[in-house]
């Protein structure tokens, strides 16, 4: 009966752990240095999650919402268009939600040179 408890309490959190893992990639990476502004973000998720707000903040202009369109439901992999400010920081500040319900914020920075 303890192994059978033991095996269930494992799985248990082995799942809780995967359940929200979070921004597994981003196109341009954190920290990338770039010639040109991309038209676009790419941010891969590790688990089903959906976008509530992405933020962007430039070295000369006030933080702005970037539009996410029909971009809300449920997903893994989701492509976000992205305002050209010129050269400088570009600081990109997300906000989801894990199926489970757990909220989740993450943030990276490109600099365009």
């Amino acid at each position: 009966m303890k192994t059978f408890l033991m095996a269930g309490l494992l799985a248990l959190l082995a799942t809780m752990a995967a359940a929200h893992t979070g921004l597994n990639a981003t196109v341009p990476e954190d920290g990338a240095i770039l010639t040109e502004v991309p038209p676009h973000v790419v941010l891969t998720f590790g688990s089903d999650t959906r976008l509530v707000r992405v933020r962007m903040t430039h070295d000369d202009h006030s933080a702005i919402d970037l539009d996410l369109g029909d971009r809300t439901a449920f997903g893994t992999r989701f492509i976000v268009p992205l305002a050209d400010f010129g050269t400088g920081l570009y600081r990109i500040e997300l906000r989801s939600l894990a199926q489970d319900g757990h909220a989740m914020r993450e943030v990276f920075m490109f600099r365009v040179q």
